[in-house]
């Protein structure tokens, strides 16, 4: 079973929740028929996620609005989106990834819509030149996700390390992170950085930056803040 993550960008005449509404009640049932679909999860830009605008990071072309994962037989055997619903989206680029969990969504079950309470707030990184390889994994994966856990709000942490483009036109990925928070991390700072005080939102704050800064160039990131959708691979939530 190989993981396929897709950033998806709509059609111009479509509006944001017109988007997500459309994924979910088009592309989801069409994808769900699959006889090779082991699991489906899809996040979108909507209104529901508005009050965290401020947290989008701009640095690469045109965020995505939506980011499909699926998880398949062979990636190579995989659907493509901008052929199933041609008239929601406008452009579709997926990647083959390795997925790591080191905080599984154990507390925030999804609702009868499927929405996953809170928000998904979606990173898209490359590899500072300054790095090899090896030593940029082992910042991030080998230290850098502790920090992560101990100093913000998260409910569930992905780190998705890109194994290859899928697409010839993919823009140029080595990692995509999924991160889930409360809602109350839109507005609050504290609320995002788990800290019950100015003293602890300031450290735990400049902790998280530091580490960041370690392995991560803050012109090469994008990052979308999107609701959440968990959907079974049979038909229906």
């Amino acid at each position: 079973m190989e993981k396929v993550i897709y950033c998806l960008w709509h059609q111009d005449t479509v509006a944001a929740d017109d988007f997500g509404a459309g994924l979910r009640q088009q592309l989801v049932p069409q994808l769900q028929a699959l006889a090779a679909l082991r699991g489906l999860r899809l996040a979108v830009v909507d209104s529901a996620v508005a009050a965290a605008d401020d947290k989008r990071m701009q640095t690469s072309g045109p965020l995505p609005d939506a980011l499909l994962s699926l998880w398949l037989d062979d990636a190579w055997r995989r659907p493509d989106p901008a052929v199933l619903v041609p008239e929601l989206v406008a452009r579709s680029c997926a990647w083959l990834v390795s997925e790591a969990e080191p905080i599984v969504n154990s507390t925030q079950p999804p609702g009868a819509d499927a929405r996953v309470p809170g928000f998904c707030q979606v990173a898209l990184l490359q590899r500072p030149p300054r790095l090899d390889e090896q030593s940029w994994l082992g910042i991030w994966k080998g230290s850098h996700g502790q920090v992560a856990i101990d100093t913000q709000a998260t409910f569930a942490y992905r780190q998705n390390l890109v194994v290859c483009a899928l697409d010839d036109d993919a823009p140029l990925l080595h990692a995509i992170v999924e991160e889930n928070f409360p809602d109350a991390a839109m507005t609050s700072k504290h609320a995002f950085y788990a800290a019950a005080d100015d003293a602890t939102l300031a450290a735990h704050e400049a902790a998280m930056m530091e580490s960041c800064a370690r392995f991560i160039d803050f012109d090469k990131i994008d990052v979308v803040p999107m609701s959440e959708y968990l959907f079974s691979a049979a038909a229906g939530p």
